[in-house]
This record gives C-alpha cells, structure tokens and sequence, in this order.
C-alpha cells in the first residue's frame, strides 16, 4: 500500500502518497495539440498547444527547501520528501517521475506593449497533471474545479522555446520565485505555488546586474503547482502578422486550435459558465466577463498590499485570475505610487500605480485574440466595466485595511486618498503604517490624546528623511526635455500651458514643487510639519470611526473585532528585496537556513513575531557590508566575510538604508 491517510490541520482528509505513486492523469495533453518532434534546438512550434521535451538533469541536486502547504496539495508530506534520497532528482526534473510526461507550453504574448511573436515555455518543464486527494476536493473545489494540479519545473534546461536561452535558473532568482509564491499564498493572494526548490553543483554563468559583469551561479529549479498555467499569451498563438512589430504568432489563423483550447479551459476550470450556455458566442464571452472579473480583484490585492509584479506582459497574466512568474517584483517600502520593483523597466510601464490600466490594457488583448469567438459589443462593454469593479473592490480592501467594517460611507474614497497622499508625501512606509493604525480606537469620552500621540509618533519614525525624500523627488524627465519645458514657460506660455497639462510633465512639475519646499526647510522643522499634518488626518479618520459604533451598546466587542479584522488583513511582514536578498547572500554561501526561516515567518504574514523570528536570531547584512559588497563582488563567496558588521534587523522594521541600492532585472 503506497497511499494512506493522515490529517491536515487546514485542509482536512488528504492522501499521503509517495513520489514515485503520484496519481498523473495528464488531461491537457489529450485534449490539446501536441507537437511531438524531436529536433533539437530553439524553432517555430505552429499547429500545437504543447512540445515534448526532455528535461536536463542537474549535478547532485539537492533541497533548499519545501512547502509543506505546497506539497500537502498533492498528497505528499515534506518530511517523506526531504528524507527521499530520490527526492531532489524527481523534483527538479533530474529523474522523470513516474506518470509524467514532460512538455512544454506553446504562447505568444505583448512584452512591454509589444507582440513579441512566439514565446513559450523556454526555462519550464510541464511534467503532468496528479489528482488531488479526496478530502482536499470539497475546500478546494471552487478555485480548482477539475480536482487536478499540473505540476512543473522551472529551470530544467532547454525548449523549442528557450531561443538564446540555455534553460536555466539560478539559486539567486529562483529564491525569490519560491519564497515569494508561498508569500502570496500566505497573503490570502491568488497564486501559482512553489512545493520545492533544488540546487546544483552544476553553474551557468549570468550578469545579475546587466552591467557586464558575469559570474558563475548556480543552477536552481522550483516546483510549480497551480490548477493551470495557461494565460493570455496562450490565445495569442494565433495572432496574424502584427502592423507594429512585423511578428506574428506561430499558428496564425488557426481558429480551430483557438475554439480547441477554449473549449478545453472553459469545460475544465469554469464548469458552470459550460453548464449554464447553450450558445459557443454567449459561453465564450461569460468566460471573458468572469476572467475581467478575477483579473480586477488579483489587481485590487496587489495595490492594497503594496505589490508590483514588474514584468505584467499578457505572457504573464493568468487565465485564472492568478499571481504568476515572479521575475523582478517588489513590495513597496516607502509609499511611492510611481514605484519601480523592474530596473529594466526604465519608463515605468509597470509601475505600482500603473497596475490596474496594465491589466485592462491586457485584457484588451486577450478580447482581440479571441475575436471572432465573443461578441464584440458585450466583450467591449466588459472591458469598460473593468475600471469600475477595480476600484470597487480596492475600496472594499482598504475599507477593511482602515477597520471600516460596519457601514460605508461615500467620503472613505477620499479618507483613503488623503492618507495615500499623506503616505506619499512623508515618505511613509507602506506596511508598517496600516499595521499601525490598528492602535487607534473609536473615539471615547474622557479618552486621553496620549494614544494618539504615541501612534503618530510611531508612524514618523518609519517616515523617510529629509535627505530621502528630496532624492526621491528629484525629476525623472531628460533633462534636454526638462530644459525644453523650462524654455517654453518662458517663451511659449500658450504651449506652455498644453504641454503641462500631458500626465507626465505635471508629475515632474509636481515633484520640482515638492522638492523646492524641501530645500528651504530642516529636518526639524520637516518632522514637525509631518506631526501635524498626520495628526489632522488622524483627527478625520477617528471622526470616522465614531461613526462606526454610532448606536453600539457594545463598543469593546466592536473595537476588538475592527483590530482583529485590520491585524487579518494588514500584513506585519512581507518579502521585501532586502529580506530577500538577505537570504540569497546566505545561500550562496551555502547556508539554506534563512531561506527556510523566511519561508515560516512569510507562511503566517499576519501573527506576531514567532519562534522562527526569534530562534537563531535571523541576520541582514549591515550598510558596511552592503557596500564592501557593491566595490568587491567576489566577497560574496569569501569564507566568513558576512560574520563582520552585520546587524539584526527585525523583518516587520523599517528597511536599512542600503535596502534602496538592490537591483533587481
């Protein structure tokens, strides 16, 4: 007997089977076109979904770390994994697993506003469908209704797809991958999972900071779980010649293949619009009324957690309204709607405010590469609900973020605006300060100003600097275009006057404003403004929250339930870059203990400190290090170097100076 039954405390009833009796049913391979030529090398794939390929095995793979949460989905236990002595092999496609047939994914997608033609799967392996344990079905039935889980892996060597690529992943990006899709899943975020990560004796050699300057790293793979990983790019195969870009899809005008793979998404993942349409045109375009629907409330997550994806081209946006491809991301430190996380993305395509019209954008798309299969008139109008149910759900979540839980009221839109306002302006920290403000209770009679106070000093001290923020509101513009527009003030005011209303140029001209106040003021008289300007929002938002217990006879059971509710949905920790780099730098040195230190503390984001926090005393690497870092890259790898200078740093503090200085591509 290779499977029995054991109990979970989140899910219930699972089977516990082991690797080598997973339970493959590898469905999409059945249903879709499969392109099953064997020559080698990268090549236009036309007239199939999928590619067989081989995966590469790694030299004496071998555990960074497992998901147990991750891998209780398809029935295994970590312990069993780890003491596996086949187990790193099989889940980094080093051995095939029993049942697997490896594959990988044909799409096409827009990369930075552009149709880049043929795309795929060019570092990732589909190895298979398992389904999931019985007693899993009925908690999960809803965001995986066909009760199965592709898993596969990501860096397991060359595709049809991999183009220049040699198929690989490294220790460094495949850290972050790992620990930030079990983050998102610890968020409550909808998400692509990582079961595992494995490392190698085996190095390719990479430029981590695009600057010429390569070094061997080593190669790394993660296990990926998620009902599907089909995403928009996955339609877009059959794009015709692009006007823009020249390029086409690699199936162009197979409208065959396209009614194909819809059919096979829509029968599997979303059974009730199939149930519920007799007509193809009426099913398709509930599909893309119900994809625009999960799309807006992924985006409206993000934003309320302070989440920038970096790289949202359609290739990597989810049929399923998942979080999925974690390349250059970042969580906010400083509040800072024009954030940057992708130091490629040099016009700020995908910024953090630039988010929710990215998806829209994307999703017209999506509506161009289905065509013919919607109505056009009603896949238009979906589109133009986008924005409308986007801020309806970011609304509800910073409703709830602020503890707004007992009525709504038409002013919290602007509430919510003026603290984002005020954020932006002190430099404030995104995280930290809404976990704050639960301190803050529904206004009492005889109540003393001295919490207030306490709050607000509280948050000042996890505000930027005067010397941060005029770094931060230096002019981002060419200074030959800024020099234009200055130009022009002066000997144009019509034109002027055009050209400052452009979305752009008014942001630059607001932050010259900003910066020029900052310039004629000090530190103290900059903190003293900051004290009075938070504590008049502070002021609004109690008024607010009188409002909320108008009538109570209990204002205790009140008060505790609004903080349970903001401590549920204010995270005291998230993966930022430099608790990320932190345990890069200690893998690298071949100390995984970090990396699944994090994963404990990013799995319960919401709890106070843990054990896990406490036990071993976690490290971040002090400034002096950083920067002995920055001017000898090779003391990474030196014996002993990170025991000189370091520094602990709480992972819910504020981020250390040299946290600004991480780039990540």
């Amino acid at each position: 007997i290779h499977c029995v039954v054991n109990v979970r405390m989140d899910s219930g009833i699972s089977a516990s089977c082991t690797l080598e009796y997973l339970p493959f049913n590898n469905v999409v391979l059945k249903k879709l076109p499969l392109d099953t030529s064997e020559e080698p090398g990268s090549r236009t794939v036309s007239g199939a979904c999928f590619s067989q390929v081989q995966p590469q095995p790694l030299i004496n793979p071998t555990f960074v770390a497992v998901s147990g949460s991750a891998l209780a989905l398809l029935g295994l236990n970590a312990e069993e994994v780890l003491h596996d002595p086949l187990g790193p092999e099989y889940l980094s496609g080093s051995k095939v697993l029993p049942g697997a047939e490896p594959a990988a994914h044909c799409y096409s997608g827009h990369q930075f506003g552009v149709f880049a033609g043929q795309l795929g799967d060019g570092a990732v392996c589909y190895l298979g469908e398992v389904e999931a344990p019985g007693g899993q079905l009925g908690s999960l039935l809803h965001d995986n209704p066909c009760g199965r889980w592709e898993i596969q892996v990501k860096g397991a060597g060359v595709t049809p797809y991999s183009r220049e690529s040699d198929g690989r992943k490294v220790l460094r990006s495949s850290i972050r991958e790992f620990l930030c899709s079990e983050a998102m899943a610890g968020l409550g975020i909808p998400t692509t999972r990582a079961a595992s990560l494995v490392t190698s004796d085996l190095c390719v050699s990479r430029d981590p900071l695009n600057q010429g300057q390569r070094r061997p790293e080593r190669c790394s793979v993660v296990l990926r779980i998620a009902p599907s990983f089909i995403r928009f790019g996955s339609f877009e195969i059959f794009h015709s010649r692009d006007e823009f870009s020249g390029r086409r899809g690699p199936s162009p005008g197979r409208h065959d293949i396209r009614a194909q793979l819809l059919d096979y998404v829509i029968d599997t993942f979303y059974p009730d619009i199939q149930r519920n349409h007799g007509d193809c045109k009426d099913r398709n375009t509930a599909f893309f009324k119900e994809v625009t629907v999960r799309t807006a409330r992924l985006v409206a997550l993000w934003q309320s957690v302070g989440f920038c994806h970096g790289v949202l081209n359609t290739d990597n946006m989810s049929i399923l309204g998942l979080t999925v491809d974690y390349g250059p991301f970042g969580f906010m430190d400083r509040y800072d709607p024009e954030y940057v996380c992708n130091a490629s993305d040099r016009r700020g395509r995908y910024s953090y405010r630039a988010q929710p019209s990215v998806c829209h954008w994307n999703l017209a798309r999506l509506a161009e590469a289905l065509g013919s299969e919607l109505h056009a008139s009603e896949a238009a109008a979906i589109l133009d609900e986008f924005m409308p149910l986007y801020k309806t759900f970011y609304l509800a979540n910073m409703r709830r973020k602020l503890g707004l839980v007992m009525r709504k009221e038409p002013e919290d839109h602007e509430l919510v605006s003026e603290l984002l306002r005020l954020m932006h302006n002190t430099g404030a920290d995104f995280t930290n300060t809404f976990r704050m403000l639960s301190g803050l209770s529904c206004p009492v009679e005889g109540e003393e100003a001295v919490v207030v106070s306490l709050v607000v000093d509280r948050i000042l001290q996890q505000c930027a600097s005067l010397e941060e923020l005029k770094v931060a509101n230096m002019p981002t513009m060419e200074p030959c275009d800024l020099a234009m527009v200055f130009s022009m003030a002066q000997t144009n005011p019509a034109m002027f006057s055009l050209v400052a209303d452009q979305p752009e140029v008014a942001h630059q001209l607001e932050k010259m404003g900003w910066l020029k106040e900052l310039l004629s003021t000090n530190q103290d008289e900059l903190r003293a403004k900051q004290r009075e300007d938070w504590l008049r929002w502070v002021s609004q938002y109690r008024k607010r929250l009188a409002r909320e217990c108008d009538g109570a006879s209990d204002l205790g059971t009140i008060q505790q339930e609004r903080v349970h509710i903001m401590d549920r949905t204010n995270p005291r920790v998230v993966l930022r870059n430099y608790i990320a780099q932190n345990a890069i730098l200690a893998a690298e040195n071949g100390d995984f203990s970090e990396v699944r230190r994090l994963l404990k503390v990013l799995e319960n984001p919401y709890s106070t400190q843990t054990e896990w926090e406490l036990s071993g005393e976690p490290k971040t690497f002090g400034e002096k290090a950083h920067e002995r870092v920055e001017k000898d890259p090779e003391m990474r790898t030196k014996e002993g170097w990170r025991d000189e200078n370091q520094t602990y740093i709480p992972y819910d503090s504020m981020p250390p100076a040299w946290a600004c200085k991480i780039c990540v591509t």
